[in-house]
């Protein structure tokens, strides 16, 4: 992927409008993930951490950014970061699972992992299959929801949540994207999964120790253990007499 083809295609109605649309949603969530350390991997034409509060943020991409890398070798150590954003970046990785690998293996326990791609099932995947392959952004892989969460499941993750944007179909002219405006305000309610891009959060989940608990119910000692007298002594005797 080119990042000029990315920057060209972002800044014309049709990616401005999917910038903004996805710049509200890390927005609106990234605020409520704590932690020490934040990673933004691609996209960097929008500051998807602006509004978080952890302290150290780092902001990565194959051409740009602080560190230069590969979505699926993130120089990153292992169990180190508390929340990871992959905006698209299932969408242009080579490979897709390998970087779900590489996402849990460099995050925390409970650490969390925010992620957005486009969706094949809607307008935005009908404009793919008669557009040229060869364009940004219709040149990615359009992964279905349902896939990513069976990825995510199998590598030990639990969604916390996941929703849909962009419900305008893929129009190039703003006029056309100011039209269908109300798209976005009815479409979770109306046609909730033919957005065309989704968003996920992710949990990081790390399987516990199992608590031995003692058997409180059962005896102490067995029967068979416990020492009964074979003969009286001569106390025993008396008493007996006496009785």
């Amino acid at each position: 992927m080119s990042i000029d083809n990315q920057q060209e295609w972002l800044a014309t109605p049709l990616g401005d409008y999917l910038r903004t649309q996805e710049q509200a949603l890390f927005d609106e969530t990234v605020g409520d993930v704590f932690g020490f350390n934040a990673v933004q991997v691609g996209m960097l034409q929008m500051d998807l951490l602006r509004s978080s509060r952890i302290p150290f943020t780092l902001r990565a991409d194959l051409q740009q950014g602080t560190v230069r890398c590969d979505l699926v070798q993130l120089p990153l150590l292992s169990n180190s970061i508390d929340l990871l954003l992959l905006p698209h970046g299932l969408d242009f990785s080579v490979n897709p699972q390998e970087t779900l690998r590489e996402a849990e293996r460099v995050l925390v326990a409970e650490g969390h992992l925010i992620l957005t791609g486009f969706n094949p099932i809607s307008a935005w995947g009908l404009k793919r299959m008669v557009s040229r392959h060869g364009t940004y952004p219709w040149n990615s892989s359009f992964l279905t929801l349902l896939r990513i969460k069976d990825c995510l499941a199998l590598l030990g993750f639990e969604v916390v949540s996941s929703r849909m944007a962009c419900y305008s179909p893929p129009f190039r002219k703003a006029t056309w994207l100011q039209r269908c405006q109300f798209m976005d305000k009815a479409g979770s309610r109306c046609w909730p999964m033919m957005g065309g891009v989704y968003f996920v959060v992710a949990k990081k989940k790390v399987v516990g120790m199992r608590l031995i608990r003692p058997a409180w119910k059962q005896a102490k000692f067995k029967p068979s253990l416990v020492v009964t007298p074979t003969q009286k002594n001569d106390s025993q005797k008396v008493i007996e007499t006496q009785d």
